[in-house]
């Protein structure tokens, strides 16, 4: 027999958001952490405001609707509070009343960069990891590091030369451009819309303008333990490795892998001078910086292993995270974004890794 449509309007709804939610959601075990930890960040939130004036986006509500933006890869804030309007699923993570008014994106934004300026990813990112160190899921002895290039927000055509700008080629804003037989570097050009962006070519793909991001991940559940965004040299890899070493949150001896582009004695020396034993793949050419001191070791093997799991997080970043074209500039404000995203992925594998509460 066919149902007859009926008009579904009412004036009250006596169902709370909380009863919509299903009890073995994945996003309520997440939650459970976030509030874990937005209680312990609670000062610094007390710090960043002025007791005058009027009220802003409570910031704890701000750091859950970002969360939503890098698990649901939403690209703006614009879809974000779209989203956020008709979605109830979002309401109650974020913590919004069913009828309580969203926020303009352009205010969303501008309290964001609140956040920047207090350095609260940092402060996030760390509590993510304290609470994996907590519950005994990290390894204090084996880590790996790698880097990857971020495709800055900025086009071929704003890399110009620094002392001049480049003739147009033709009428309009979005002139035609012509590289041809013209040498271009960073040293004498720079993008007018990123200057921090650098031009870069990897593997037998064309130069790009990019970031770098950098991560130390552990090798027992490939949680990211330390994560940092510099400008694309040809030894940054090299440069940021001690500054990672020192956050890996330990100063036990232990080992740390990596690929061939840190078989390099200054690396070397480096992970050595932490107390970290260089579990480096060799190069195929003769010099290489590791000699069967290291490799006769089971251990080595296991590192260059249990070093490619930090893959895993890359591809999660540029899909899932959407950072494989960075939508901000600026190395600080990508730099952000970077360590915010590493603590959310990070806390989408605490969410397998824990023991979830009986239903």
């Amino acid at each position: 027999m066919r149902g007859s449509e009926q008009d579904p309007g009412a004036l009250f709804s006596y169902v709370s958001l909380e009863s919509r939610v299903p009890k073995d959601h994945p996003l309520r075990a997440i939650k459970r952490m976030v509030e874990e930890i937005l209680s312990k960040l609670s000062r610094d939130f007390n710090q960043m405001y002025s007791d005058m004036g009027r009220p802003s986006i409570p910031p704890e509500k701000l750091l859950r609707a970002l969360l939503l933006q890098v698990f649901y890869s939403i690209r703006s804030e614009r879809m974000l509070m779209e989203q956020l309007d008709y979605n109830m699923l979002f309401r109650w993570f974020v913590g919004l009343a069913i009828d309580e008014p969203v926020w303009h994106p352009t205010t969303f934004t501008q309290n964001r960069e609140r956040l920047l300026e207090q350095d609260i990813s940092r402060r996030f990112f760390q509590e993510v990891i304290d609470l994996a160190r907590k519950d005994r899921l990290l390894s204090s002895e084996h880590f790996t590091i790698d880097g990857t290039f971020i495709e800055a927000w900025a086009s071929q055509k704003s890399f110009k030369r620094k002392d001049q700008d480049d003739p147009p080629a033709g009428a309009g804003r979005n002139v035609n451009a012509d590289y041809s037989g013209e040498k271009r570097s960073n040293t004498t050009h720079s993008s007018t819309t990123d200057p921090d962006a650098r031009l870069m070519r990897k593997g037998g793909e064309g130069a790009k303008l990019v970031h770098h991001g950098h991560v130390l991940t552990e090798n027992r559940n490939g949680l990211v333990v330390a994560a940092q965004v510099t400008h694309a040299t040809g030894r940054s890899e090299i440069d940021i490795a001690p500054l990672l070493f020192k956050r890996r949150g330990t100063t036990r001896p232990g080992t740390i892998g990596a690929d061939k582009g840190y078989d390099l004695k200054e690396f070397v020396h480096d992970a050595r001078k932490a107390h970290l034993a260089p579990h480096v793949a060799q190069r195929k050419e003769t010099h290489t910086a590791i000699d069967s001191r290291t490799t006769r070791h089971k251990s080595y093997r296991t590192s260059q292993r249990r070093r490619k799991i930090v893959e895993e997080f890359f591809g999660w970043m540029k899909t899932t995270g959407m950072l494989r074209k960075t939508r901000h500039r600026g190395t600080a404000l990508v730099q952000w974004i970077f360590e915010f995203t590493a603590a959310a992925y990070n806390l989408v594998r605490l969410r397998n890794l824990m023991p979830q509460p009986t239903l």
